[in-house]
């Protein structure tokens, strides 16, 4: 397994690999890396020949410094994971390589409409910060693929939207959320869970199956529904940022006559801030 942590490096491995006629699927993650992250990589062994793993914490993409340091940094136990992998490369970029001038003199890349709804409403920049750094990610590693999770409902259709109207010949496959046995989706900040907290968090999922199979069973008063679920989160201790239904395409506010529907919800349990969606027709 290759590590890269220069310019200079990564682009020698990319361009050995291209110069082989061999494909590249990239798996960008953040590190603190879990049974999701294997998932992608399990996925994008099976897409490409070549496999490339990017560890950055981003900070354009933090609008909180606590949670940006306090944001789990395992690199040495990251590295075993992905050797046991077989993972071909993994890029270690610095954050004076990926933001040369600073992050306030560095160009970005917003996705509209899509980025300010959601997450993006309580989180302002936030997904400015995640559409420069794939972007960038994609222009220096330059992969045929790249795999994302579905647990980030939202990033993902915003870098599927980025892909599509910057014209990037890339593919984009996005996998199902990896879950818990107790249903919680799994995610680097669970860590932060207090035993007590973790045995609360898998609400917020139960809490989506249960709206979801109201839906299913004929109820249309998606607004109502919205709140029983925002007081049931709140009375378990929960503090919700929101949760919403909303149609698959546009990710518009679902109506009564919107077939593909999914449940977005982001809610802070302790100090974590745990986000999950589900995705159904009905």
């Amino acid at each position: 397994m290759k590590l890269a942590d220069s310019l200079d490096s990564i682009q020698q491995i990319v361009n050995e690999i291209k110069n082989n006629h061999q494909t590249i699927a990239l798996v960008p993650t953040m590190g603190n890396l879990h049974q999701g992250h294997l998932a992608l990589i399990d996925e994008a062994t099976q897409q490409a020949d070549t496999v490339i793993v990017s560890i950055f914490v981003n900070p354009l993409q933090f609008n909180n410094s606590d949670d940006l340091a306090s944001y789990p940094r395992t690199l040495d136990d990251d590295l075993e994971k992905l050797r046991q992998k077989n993972v071909n490369a993994v890029f270690l970029p610095h954050e004076d390589m990926i933001y040369p001038d600073g992050m306030d003199n560095h160009t970005t890349i917003e996705v509209p409409v899509i980025s300010d709804i959601l997450c993006g409403q309580n989180r302002p920049g936030h997904f400015r910060g995640v559409a420069t750094i794939v972007n960038k990610l994609f222009n220096l590693i330059r992969p045929d693929t790249a795999v994302f999770g579905r647990k980030d409902f939202q990033q993902l259709a915003i870098i599927r939207k980025m892909v599509e109207d910057l014209a990037l010949n890339i593919t984009i496959i996005g996998i199902p959320t990896v879950r818990e046995q107790s249903g919680l989706a799994m995610s680097s900040r669970n860590i932060r869970l207090t035993h007590e907290e973790k045995s609360i968090a898998a609400c917020m999922y139960k809490t989506m199956l249960e709206t979801k199979q109201k839906i299913i069973s004929g109820e249309k008063d998606f607004r109502a529904l919205e709140k029983m679920a925002i007081a049931k989160l709140k009375a378990l201790n929960f503090k919700p940022d929101y949760f919403e239904i909303r149609e698959r395409e546009k990710l518009k506010r679902a109506t009564a006559e919107d077939k593909k529907l999914v449940i977005f919800s982001a809610s802070y349990l302790g100090q974590p801030r745990l986000i999950d969606n589900i995705s159904f027709d009905i």
